[in-house]
């Protein structure tokens, strides 16, 4: 395969075409109604054009990387008849049965659909380093398991459609969760008037570690919130898990609470951070 797709060239979106890119060398056919967005893939070496349509006349191997299932239901509308034949591997944190309805509706025109959400944030993208987890027929992921290895060495089949966002949404519970107790602790920290990076070195090399820290956690501390991951996202994302628990007759605790902090933040004007700027909810700074 030497051509892929993208639909969605936003943070994770454009990461992935820069990993197709090089050190792949694939040939890349991008779409995003961003016109910046379409110029960033040009940048790189890609070819964007102008609609979904045009995508899927190009190549059948298509990659999601989108909003949420409202997006994606209106991209898989606008392609129409064009997605027969093809495949897609669909990115997107999804809500899931929307995202199962998705597959069904999709096979029953002859294209092939996989849920494969992506653990990770945009450097793990361009560095090939996230973990994938599909859901969708098991032929499928077979035949577009080397695909998927582009992105990360670590890919697990789930089981049916759908089962890739429920279990993406079970990771994001628990890697927010420890985002936050991070945030909630350093913020003690600095109210005691303890030395930052000491106290950080120190969580990171006892039993309360945790990779959030690797990632966030001096970000935390410096103030930097240029995004990787969008604090608004993770909003979103605690919605569905809070959807999907209520489905299931799941005790959530903890998960309402994050949704009030994470809530109260987007209304500050923090939405458009890096999720890393959960801790401003224990420093009461605004923007």
């Amino acid at each position: 395969m030497d051509a892929i797709g993208m639909i969605g060239l936003g943070l994770m979106g454009g990461a992935l075409a820069q990993r197709l890119r090089a050190p792949h060398g694939l040939r890349v056919v991008g779409y995003d109604p961003r016109e910046e967005c379409r110029a960033r893939l040009a940048e790189i070496g890609g070819e964007p054009v102008q609609s979904v349509c045009e995508v899927f006349g190009s190549v059948k191997t298509v990659v999601f990387s989108l909003p949420d299932s409202n997006v994606v239901a209106a991209v898989v509308a606008e392609a129409g008849d064009s997605v027969r034949g093809a495949t897609i591997i669909d990115t997107t944190t999804g809500e899931p049965n929307a995202t199962a309805a998705t597959g069904k509706a999709l096979a029953a025109v002859d294209c092939d659909y996989l849920d494969a959400t992506l653990s990770g944030t945009g450097p793990d993208a361009r560095n090939g380093t996230l973990v994938v987890t599909a859901g969708g027929k098991a032929k499928v992921f077979e035949r577009i398991d080397p695909v998927l290895r582009l992105f990360g060495e670590r890919c697990f089949h789930v089981g049916p459609w759908g089962s890739g966002a429920r279990i993406k949404l079970i990771i994001n519970l628990v890697l927010g969760l420890n985002r936050v107790a991070l945030a909630e602790g350093l913020a003690l920290a600095r109210r005691c008037g303890l030395e930052m990076e000491q106290t950080f070195n120190i969580l990171r090399t006892g039993a309360a570690y945790s990779r959030a820290m690797d990632t966030k956690g001096q970000r935390m501390i410096s103030g930097y919130f240029e995004p990787h991951a969008k604090l608004s996202q993770h909003l979103k994302d605690v919605r569905l898990i809070l959807e999907t628990g209520g489905e299931v007759g799941a005790a959530l605790p903890f998960s309402t609470m994050h949704e009030e902090v994470l809530t109260e933040l987007v209304e500050r004007g923090f939405g458009e951070c890096d999720n890393s700027a959960v801790i401003l909810a224990f420093e009461g700074e605004q923007p």
